[in-house]
């Protein structure tokens, strides 16, 4: 390890989050320095001659010229080992439960606590023995970290050697568990715990291509919108529209082995409510809390502008350091909108040139560093393993306008926008996903798994109700303009099957213990009842059976009541109503043949 250059120097200036110190010549750009006798926590974010701008995460009110700034000589990082999982961290990784102990329930600043309890000691298992081969990326052993994660402690990447010594028991984070010998001689020793720096993307041996879904459960996204593993998508949407539920259900059902949570500077109510109901619910796949497999980054309106910032970038540092582990990471930014808020005030302090609506004109490629650290990736390591990180932003539009340049800037990123709207929320339509304007770059992709994996006619379905959804669409004018009475008896059959497909299959009840969930098989299964309801009354029309008939049909209600079949019965459900369907199609036409 090299000498860590330490520089001090004097605050010349205070202006809200932003500190500009003198005297710090021998400093480098992201390195993390200590603030004034109180030692706040800062970043260098520009350097001009000796003169440092620093944006410090936490309250700097009462600091003056004159005070003194010492740089740490390392850039922003994270602690990563056993004790992540089921932990409440702020933006800069520092936990609050253990905060609580030492400062009461009001954050006091300058508070040094570790990141994770160097006390608490763990069960190390190896899986290598002395004299084995390593590389970076390789598993040395597991730690079970929750009844659910079993932590795989891994070699530190760029490291090459041989296992010198190896031994199970019980240690700190900070007690060797073993030796490497490197090759050029230089004897390591390895901890449960590395540090990695939250702005550099960590490495994997190659990215591979998104043609597998990421299965939610929701049948909006699954079957119209599908975002694959390690994809992106965005969540923009106006208050009251659902996001919050939104990501709820998608941390609760998504196929992810671990969530990361990050409350990036909404309401501290709104914080509140996921900290009180992610420990109560149970994850369905284990029967465990939420919270064995989850970690909860807090960092609430109120809290300090700039940590927000740096909350972004820690979270998905811990995503990535699960991902390398080979399981599959689901991360929830909500929301976007709060952290280029951050930026915004930052640039403005720094006197930058503001690009539009006051944002910098480096949004954009903000942005994009962030999202592009999703992937479903080869990891490092001589084994290959697979990992997966899936990123979901929320974007919080200011009165639900997604022309304001985040959500723009976004949208030119991801490849999936589900369009949250206000108006389907206010008939009570959930997930309020407007099918209309959103969109998913991955089906083409995907269209071969689909088929395979599920059925061979997926994708077909799936165009016949995105084409009926649109002509309803089309159709829903005319009716305006000119009223129900002059459409035609196709078309009328038309849009009861299009209210059909928005009732009782894009509406979920994300609260019903069998609806907020439908497995992929079940989820065909409804499309082809309500494709089979239509086709079967187009040929009875034909045959010259009234649409008033053919609308009021009783089975109408059995189809929709199909949703809340659980999916062992879902076969012999949808054989039952297709007899029926059979039934009343050819009592109808007989009567209208006498």
């Amino acid at each position: 390890m090299g000498l860590i250059k330490m520089s001090r120097g004097t605050i010349k200036k205070v202006a809200g989050p932003l500190v500009i110190a003198e005297g710090m010549r021998d400093a480098s750009m992201f390195d993390v320095v200590r603030v004034s006798e109180q030692r706040l926590i800062g970043e260098i974010i520009e350097i001009h001659g000796d003169e440092a701008s620093i944006q410090v995460y936490e309250e700097t009110s009462g600091l003056g010229p004159g005070e003194p700034v010492e740089s740490t000589g390392a850039p922003l990082s994270v602690e990563l080992g056993p004790g992540l999982i089921g932990s409440i961290f702020d933006g800069i990784q520092r936990p609050l439960e253990e905060i609580m102990k030492v400062s009461g329930n009001n954050l006091q600043r300058g508070v040094e606590v570790p990141s994770l309890d160097r006390e608490k000691k763990w069960k190390f298992v190896p899986s290598l023995k002395a004299g084995s081969r390593v590389e970076g990326g390789d598993i040395l052993g597991t730690v079970q970290e929750t009844p659910v994660v079993s932590h795989k402690i891994l070699v530190p990447a760029g490291m090459r050697g041989e296992v010198a010594r190896i031994e199970e028991g019980e240690y700190t984070l900070e007690e060797p568990v073993a030796y490497i010998k490197g090759d050029n001689g230089e004897e390591f020793s390895l901890t449960l715990m590395q540090k990695w720096p939250v702005r550099r993307g960590r490495p994997y041996k190659k990215k591979l291509s998104p043609d597998m879904p990421l299965i939610t459960g929701q049948r909006v996204i699954d079957t119209l919108f599908p975002i694959a593993k390690g994809g992106v998508a965005a969540v923009p949407g106006p208050f009251g529209s659902g996001k919050t539920v939104v990501q709820h259900q998608l941390a609760k059902w998504a196929e992810a082995d671990i969530v990361v949570y990050i409350g990036c500077g909404e309401r501290g109510n709104e914080m509140t409510d996921v900290l009180n109901e992610f420990p109560e619910l149970k994850d369905p796949k284990t029967g465990e809390s939420l919270m064995e497999r989850t970690v909860l980054i807090a960092n609430t309106s109120d809290m300090p502008v700039a940590a927000r910032e740096a909350s972004i970038y820690t979270g998905i540092t811990i995503a990535e350091y699960f991902r390398d582990m080979g399981y599959s990471v689901a991360l929830m930014a909500d929301s976007t909108s709060r952290w280029a808020e951050a930026l915004r005030e930052m640039s403005g302090r720094l006197e930058e040139m503001p690009g539009e609506e006051g944002y910098p004109a480096y949004l954009g490629s903000r942005l994009a560093q962030f999202y592009e650290r999703a992937g479903r990736v080869e990891t490092l390591g001589s084994e290959t393993r697979e990992g997966a990180l899936s990123v979901i932003g929320a974007v919080s539009p200011p009165g639900g306008d997604i022309s304001e340049p985040v959500s723009q800037a976004t949208l030119r990123i991801v490849k999936v926008f589900w369009s949250l709207d206000s108006a389907l929320a206010y008939k009570r339509h959930f997930p309020a996903v407007n099918w209309l304007t959103s969109y998913s770059l991955y089906v083409d992709t995907m269209e071969k798994w689909f088929n395979s994996q599920v059925n061979p006619r997926w994708m077909e379905m799936r165009q016949r109700l995105m084409g009926l959804l649109q002509e309803e669409a089309e159709l829903e004018e005319i009716v305006k303009l000119v009223g129900m009475d002059a459409l035609s008896a196709p078309d009328r059959l038309k849009l009861e099957a299009a209210r059909s497909i928005r009732e009782d299959f894009l509406h979920q009840d994300a609260f019903h213990e069998v609806d907020t969930y439908t497995p992929l098989e079940k989820q065909f299964a409804m499309m082809e009842l309500v494709m089979e309801y239509y086709d079967e009354c187009a040929k009875a029309l034909e045959k010259g059976a009234p649409v008033d008939g053919l609308v009021g049909l009783s089975v109408r209600e059995q189809i929709g009541r199909f949703k809340y079949v659980e999916a062992e019965k879902a076969e012999e459900a949808a054989e039952n109503i297709r007899r029926e369907l059979s039934s009343e199609i050819g009592t109808l036409l007989q009567k209208e043949e006498y």
